[in-house]
Protein backbone atom coordinates (compact mmCIF):
# COMPACT_ATOMS: atom_id res chain seq x y z
CA UNK A 1 0.00 0.00 0.00
CA UNK A 2 1.36 3.48 -1.20
CA UNK A 3 1.22 6.61 0.89
CA UNK A 4 -0.83 8.94 -1.16
CA UNK A 5 1.39 12.54 -1.98
CA UNK A 6 0.39 15.58 -0.66
CA UNK A 7 0.22 18.58 -2.62
CA UNK A 8 3.16 20.90 -1.91
CA UNK A 9 4.22 24.43 -2.11
CA UNK A 10 7.72 25.87 -2.74
CA UNK A 11 9.06 29.65 -2.82
CA UNK A 12 11.95 30.10 -5.27
CA UNK A 13 14.44 32.95 -4.65
CA UNK A 14 15.57 34.28 -7.80
CA UNK A 15 17.83 36.68 -8.71
CA UNK A 16 17.21 37.57 -12.10
CA UNK A 17 17.30 40.97 -13.75
CA UNK A 18 14.61 41.75 -10.81
CA UNK A 19 15.22 40.12 -7.64
CA UNK A 20 12.27 38.69 -6.50
CA UNK A 21 10.64 35.22 -5.08
CA UNK A 22 8.25 32.60 -6.81
CA UNK A 23 5.65 30.96 -5.34
CA UNK A 24 4.11 28.41 -6.29
CA UNK A 25 1.11 26.22 -5.24
CA UNK A 26 0.73 22.71 -6.64
CA UNK A 27 -2.95 22.43 -8.16
CA UNK A 28 -4.28 20.22 -11.17
CA UNK A 29 -1.20 18.56 -11.44
CA UNK A 30 1.25 21.41 -12.54
CA UNK A 31 2.22 24.81 -10.05
CA UNK A 32 0.09 27.48 -10.29
CA UNK A 33 2.78 30.84 -10.14
CA UNK A 34 3.16 34.00 -8.59
CA UNK A 35 5.94 36.18 -8.34
CA UNK A 36 6.81 38.79 -5.74
CA UNK A 37 8.97 41.38 -5.24
CA UNK A 38 9.21 40.60 -1.07
CA UNK A 39 9.33 37.19 0.55
CA UNK A 40 6.17 35.43 1.28
CA UNK A 41 5.18 36.98 4.80
CA UNK A 42 5.38 35.10 7.75
CA UNK A 43 3.43 37.93 10.12
CA UNK A 44 -0.06 38.43 10.22
CA UNK A 45 -1.39 41.72 8.87
CA UNK A 46 1.41 42.17 5.72
CA UNK A 47 0.26 41.61 2.20
CA UNK A 48 2.26 41.59 -0.32
CA UNK A 49 0.90 41.86 -4.08
CA UNK A 50 1.42 38.60 -6.36
CA UNK A 51 1.72 38.85 -10.24
CA UNK A 52 0.25 35.42 -11.85
CA UNK A 53 2.79 34.32 -14.44
CA UNK A 54 2.50 30.90 -16.39
CA UNK A 55 2.16 27.37 -14.38
CA UNK A 56 4.98 24.99 -14.51
CA UNK A 57 5.87 21.32 -14.53
CA UNK A 58 5.87 20.11 -11.31
CA UNK A 59 9.46 18.78 -11.60
CA UNK A 60 10.34 22.49 -11.00
CA UNK A 61 9.76 22.68 -7.99
CA UNK A 62 13.17 20.80 -6.74
CA UNK A 63 14.83 23.31 -9.52
CA UNK A 64 17.93 25.42 -7.42
CA UNK A 65 20.67 26.25 -10.42
CA UNK A 66 21.59 28.85 -12.86
CA UNK A 67 19.85 29.40 -15.97
CA UNK A 68 21.85 30.72 -18.57
CA UNK A 69 21.68 34.46 -19.18
CA UNK A 70 20.38 33.69 -23.13
CA UNK A 71 17.48 31.96 -21.51
CA UNK A 72 13.95 33.32 -20.53
CA UNK A 73 14.12 34.06 -16.60
CA UNK A 74 18.29 34.03 -16.76
CA UNK A 75 19.77 34.00 -13.20
CA UNK A 76 20.21 32.18 -10.34
CA UNK A 77 17.14 30.41 -8.19
CA UNK A 78 17.78 28.60 -4.70
CA UNK A 79 15.06 27.27 -3.09
CA UNK A 80 13.78 29.52 -0.05
CA UNK A 81 10.98 27.14 1.71
CA UNK A 82 9.31 24.27 0.38
CA UNK A 83 6.51 22.18 2.28
CA UNK A 84 3.02 20.48 2.35
CA UNK A 85 -0.22 22.74 0.78
CA UNK A 86 -3.72 21.99 2.14
CA UNK A 87 -6.35 23.91 0.15
CA UNK A 88 -9.64 24.85 1.84
CA UNK A 89 -10.72 26.96 -0.81
CA UNK A 90 -10.01 27.71 -4.68
CA UNK A 91 -12.11 29.80 -7.06
CA UNK A 92 -11.29 32.26 -9.92
CA UNK A 93 -11.01 35.42 -7.25
CA UNK A 94 -10.12 33.56 -3.64
CA UNK A 95 -7.64 30.83 -2.56
CA UNK A 96 -7.41 30.05 1.07
CA UNK A 97 -4.57 27.20 2.00
CA UNK A 98 -2.37 26.16 4.87
CA UNK A 99 1.18 25.73 4.72
CA UNK A 100 3.38 23.69 6.05
CA UNK A 101 7.32 24.45 5.09
CA UNK A 102 10.50 25.51 7.42
CA UNK A 103 10.02 28.69 7.62
CA UNK A 104 6.38 29.24 6.72
CA UNK A 105 3.44 28.11 8.27
CA UNK A 106 -0.59 28.72 8.99
CA UNK A 107 -3.24 29.71 6.89
CA UNK A 108 -2.63 32.37 4.08
CA UNK A 109 -5.04 33.42 1.23
CA UNK A 110 -4.50 34.90 -2.12
CA UNK A 111 -7.63 37.30 -3.13
CA UNK A 112 -8.04 38.59 -6.95
CA UNK A 113 -6.84 42.35 -6.71
CA UNK A 114 -8.19 43.83 -10.49
CA UNK A 115 -7.83 47.41 -9.56
CA UNK A 116 -3.95 46.78 -9.68
CA UNK A 117 -4.32 45.31 -13.28
CA UNK A 118 -4.89 42.37 -15.02
CA UNK A 119 -3.18 38.93 -13.09
CA UNK A 120 -2.84 41.05 -9.92
CA UNK A 121 -3.37 39.15 -6.81
CA UNK A 122 -3.14 39.95 -2.82
CA UNK A 123 -1.02 37.44 -0.39
CA UNK A 124 -1.38 37.74 2.89
CA UNK A 125 -1.51 35.33 6.08
CA UNK A 126 -4.12 35.38 9.05
CA UNK A 127 -4.16 35.81 12.40
CA UNK A 128 -4.19 32.07 14.04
Amino acid sequence: MTTPVRPRFVVQEHFARTHHYDFRLEWGGVFKSWVLRKPVPRTPGIRRLAIRVEDHDLGFGDFEGEIPQDEYGAGKIKIWDTGNLVVSRWSDQRITFQLAGDRLGGTYTLIRFPRAGPDRWLLFKHKE
